[in-house]
């Protein structure tokens, strides 16, 4: 098996380390990260300049891109070939509900289920890192589901972990995502220069977070389980939209 890792904390952030280290006996893994922390970056792709690719001490490649940009580039020609899977993580926090429009992590395996890959998107939902282990052993789990039980079409898997040591999981679920209400009010204050500076509130609590999300499962210490899609599109809407176009 063929895995390509990457995520939006760099290549140097010990989750990517340790996702390494539990899947290097699962097959070939060849890591492709941004070159400094990329958190937040969504699906932005670099278009105004060429990039570069390193290679640290550890083997690892690393881009001065996106997160997005470094899976486009290992899979449209770094690559001699194509990977079975690609994985991104473990992220140094959650990504449940709305937190994955916004997401580096998600991204990576965004993009690479647009390139046709089966991907998943890992992260600890706690920012302490406690138990990145936990994380790296179940992203390996998943992997070799992936090896055991090919799937017919790609997929795109965001998988968030509770931080906890494994043996306190309480299993596995397969969940929609919830919501969160809206964001805390910019921070304002003052650079060296006098400047007036805003920094990005702080995310929502959570509001939709009952039986079925990704909140409610991690509050109960199980693994959430994602499927996502990419087709934006309010199908819902279209009627109502046709008959106030035609009203026009």
């Amino acid at each position: 098996m063929r895995i390509l890792l990457s995520n939006d904390d760099g290549y140097f952030a010990p989750g990517l380390v340790l996702l390494s280290e539990a899947l290097s006996s699962l097959g070939e893994v060849t890591v492709v990260a941004p070159e400094r922390d990329r958190s937040g970056a969504s699906n932005s792709l670099t278009l105004d300049r060429p990039l570069t690719v390193r290679r640290a001490p550890n083997g690892f490649y690393y881009a001065n891109g996106t997160p997005t940009d470094c899976v486009h580039l290992a899979v449209t020609g770094l690559l001699p070939s194509l990977p079975d899977v690609v994985v991104s993580g473990i992220n140094d926090g959650a990504n449940m509900g709305d937190d994955t429009i916004y997401s580096g992590t998600v991204a990576a395996a965004t993009e690479g289920f647009l390139l046709g890959i089966p991907s998943v998107a890992v992260s600890l939902a706690s920012r302490s890192g406690g138990h990145l282990a936990t994380a790296a052993r179940v992203a390996r789990e998943i992997v070799e589901r992936f090896g055991r039980r090919p799937v017919r079409e790609p997929v795109l898997l965001n998988v968030n972990v509770p931080d906890v040591p494994y043996a306190e999981l309480a299993g596995m679920e397969i969940t929609r995502l919830g919501r969160r209400h809206k964001a805390e009010p910019v921070v304002k204050s003052r650079s060296p220069r006098g400047d007036e500076v805003y920094w990005v509130g702080a995310a929502g609590s959570a509001q939709d977070a009952g039986e079925g999300t990704d909140f409610f499962a991690v509050s109960r210490k199980a693994v959430s389980v994602t499927p996502l899609q990419i087709d934006l599109t309010h199908y819902g809407q279209l009627p109502g939209l046709r008959d106030w176009i035609g009203s026009l």
